[in-house]
């Protein structure tokens, strides 16, 4: 099998998410070059499979019939990296996210491959799977790469309950010793009032300045806090939560992110058994 050129992959993974000069970007801001560096991943990665028995889809991609050939991830590449399963890419920026590549047809799209997004090094049973962050369509043509952006990326609204419903449960074990800090520092009140990143379930791709409250959209909820301890009956998902903004993807703090880990391969195995 050809292995995949790991500067491809960095490059796709570096652009994905950022956006400079728009501490708020909507989807929309994103340039075609984010989208146009993941897109290269799956042209290649398809090539090198010989994945092309549809004529229809040969014919949308305008590939070329040349001979091609890939270079070998250098010698920097981790171990994980070279023994994830074909059409699987680790972000080698941010530890644990990985794009997992979906022929279509799928319930996104009938007819474009899609990368589903993922904390799990496995591809999702389904594309509608509650273990999937959302999804980014793999079109390589090369006109409509420069018309794309992020708005391509779509959320998915299981995995956002599912997050809710680890983090909740996270706390109520008490598996997060930044959240039990914060709440031993705030003593009284909802955690959401002083701000500082102790004293929040801030989400910790975008930490706010000592003594300021942070961004909504990286707020993921608040709690009631009594007597120095959290009260996670209380909790409250923020509606403004964005689990992808210019500073990436939902980053929750160690304990809290184990615990979502947990969640998801659960959720996962119920999901293969079911299928």
């Amino acid at each position: 099998m050809c292995a995949l050129s790991r500067t491809t992959i960095t490059k796709a993974s570096r652009s994905l998410f950022k956006t400079s000069g728009r501490p708020h970007a909507t989807p929309s801001h994103f340039s075609s070059a984010t989208v146009a560096s993941l897109r290269s991943i799956s042209r290649i990665t398809r090539r090198c499979q010989g994945n092309f028995v549809n004529n229809t889809t040969i014919a949308r991609y305008n590939f070329s019939r040349q001979p091609f050939s890939i270079s070998a991830p250098s010698s920097t590449a981790s171990r994980q990296d070279q023994e994830l399963p074909a059409g699987t890419f680790a972000d080698p920026t941010r530890a644990g996210l990985f794009y997992h590549l979906l022929e279509p047809p799928t319930s996104i799209s009938p007819n474009v491959p899609v990368y589903a997004l993922s904390f799990l090094p496995v591809a999702p049973p389904h594309p509608q799977s509650s273990t999937v962050i959302g999804w980014l369509l793999a079109l390589t043509n090369s006109e409509v790469e420069q018309e794309a952006g992020l708005n391509d990326f779509k959320e998915n609204t299981k995995f956002r309950q599912l997050l809710h419903e680890a983090v909740k449960n996270g706390l109520e074990l008490d598996v997060d010793e930044h959240q039990r800090n914060g709440a031993l520092q705030i003593q009284q009140g909802w955690m959401h009032i002083h701000g500082t990143f102790p004293s929040h379930l801030v989400n910790d791709r975008n930490i706010p300045a000592l003594g300021r409250i942070g961004d909504p959209d990286d707020i993921l909820a608040s709690v009631l806090v009594e007597d120095g301890k959290i009260l996670a009956s209380t909790y409250q998902p923020m509606p403004a939560y964005r689990i992808c903004t210019s500073d990436g993807i939902t980053q929750l703090t160690e304990g809290l992110a184990g615990h979502l880990q947990k969640f998801l391969w659960r959720h996962l195995e119920i999901e293969q058994k079911g299928r």
